[in-house]
């Protein structure tokens, strides 16, 4: 193999393969990036055999065509180290591999590329399109609700759900449930799969900020496939059936509370202060009739008090939440004014938009003796 690659391009794509290159695995192989020249152009591949990524065509001159596996960090910190401009790489038919740019030369022995394993195969038969920038905060506004419990593997993951003209992504961690959606084309089959938490956690990494740029998904019984301007990312899913959480959002409750998110978000923050822990200190909550909300924390040295007002409807309450699970919500989301409904205080709140149906969380409080 013989090509020709600027070297900021090369980095640049060299970054975004090296999102599914394990730290540490039994297949030296693949600690490796794939190099491939063909007839379709030259191409960057990884694949931690969960995660696979390969890039778009690269802009490169293809002198000779070929491939040869390089182990990543090396190849990356070379390429990283380079001069700017032209960066040549020349393979032999023994791996070794020289890469150079004017005067700097380096060379190293690569592996067979024929051993590196090929990325799973998605048909690209049913085809669903969102924007990038929006898939991405979706992502980013449910993916701090995944469960880390081993034991319950499908909750690892969140589900991305197809489901009449609209695509939703759920994540549960049995004390919480993060749900958004956003209108897609109503000509979309219903479909659902659940897709690891790392691989949305790289995913969302390289999804493109751009409004106008599209993300196109395809999957199978066993494998997702995202198709971005920059790259195709196939990811291994999760098998097992999701929880149905459309039940556990429930529209029958006893008070509703409007109030603006950043002064709850900032309260709760100062209330958090005095735990060293704020899995073992609770927050307290305490609508009153006069439309006001006090929030309380107490610890064995310190109380925290703090007022705020808020539109009530419906009746007083008292109830106490792990003030992490409630500031994690409220971060997530963009409105400036939100609604949470309350049942009793010992059953889940729900977080909304007052007229934004496109997000809501879900969040069980704690008991605590009064």
């Amino acid at each position: 193999m013989n090509i020709k690659c600027k070297k900021d391009i090369l980095l640049q794509n060299i970054n975004i393969v090296l999102k599914s290159v394990p730290s540490r695995t039994t297949l030296p192989i693949l600690e490796c990036i794939l190099l491939k020249a063909d007839k379709d152009g030259f191409r960057l591949i990884s694949n931690d055999l969960e995660l696979g990524i390969e890039t778009s065509n690269i802009e490169a001159d293809i002198l000779e065509k070929g491939l040869v596996a390089l182990e990543a960090r090396i190849f990356f910190d070379i390429i990283k180290s380079m001069p700017d401009g032209d960066i040549s790489i020349e393979v032999d038919e023994k791996n070794v591999t020289i890469i150079k740019n004017g005067k700097t030369e380096f060379k190293i022995l690569g592996q067979n590329g024929e051993e590196f394993p090929t990325l799973n195969t998605v048909e690209k038969e049913e085809k669903y399109s969102i924007n990038s920038s929006t898939l991405k905060n979706m992502i980013r506004q449910t993916k701090f609700s995944v469960s880390t419990d081993e034991s319950k593997p499908v909750l690892t993951g969140e589900l991305i759900e197809i489901k009449e003209g609209f695509l939703n992504i759920v994540a549960i961690d049995g004390f919480r449930v993060s749900f958004r959606r956003t209108e897609i084309s109503k000509d979309f089959k219903n479909a659902e799969v659940v897709v690891p938490a790392k691989a949305l956690n790289e995913i969302i990494k390289i999804l493109s900020d751009k409004e106008d740029s599209i993300v196109n998904l395809y999957f199978n019984d066993n494998y997702i496939l995202f198709e971005l301007d920059s790259c195709i990312i196939v990811s291994r899913l999760l098998d097992g059936e999701f929880l149905k959480y459309e039940q556990i959002f429930t529209e029958d409750y006893n008070t509703k509370i409007k109030i603006d998110r950043i002064s709850l978000l900032n309260s709760l923050e100062r209330a958090s202060l005095i735990s060293k822990d704020n899995k073992k200190t609770p927050v307290k909550l305490e609508i009153k009739s006069n439309d006001s909300l006090v929030i309380t924390s107490n610890t064995e040295f310190s109380t925290s008090y703090e007022e705020l007002y808020i539109d009530l409807e419906g009746e007083g309450l008292s109830i106490a939440f792990n003030p992490r699970y409630l500031i994690d919500a409220l971060k997530a989301i963009d409105d400036d004014k939100i609604l949470i409904q309350f049942i009793t205080s010992l059953s889940p709140c729900i977080i909304k938009g007052i007229d934004n149906l496109d997000y809501k969380y879900l969040v069980l409080p704690l008991k605590i003796n009064e």
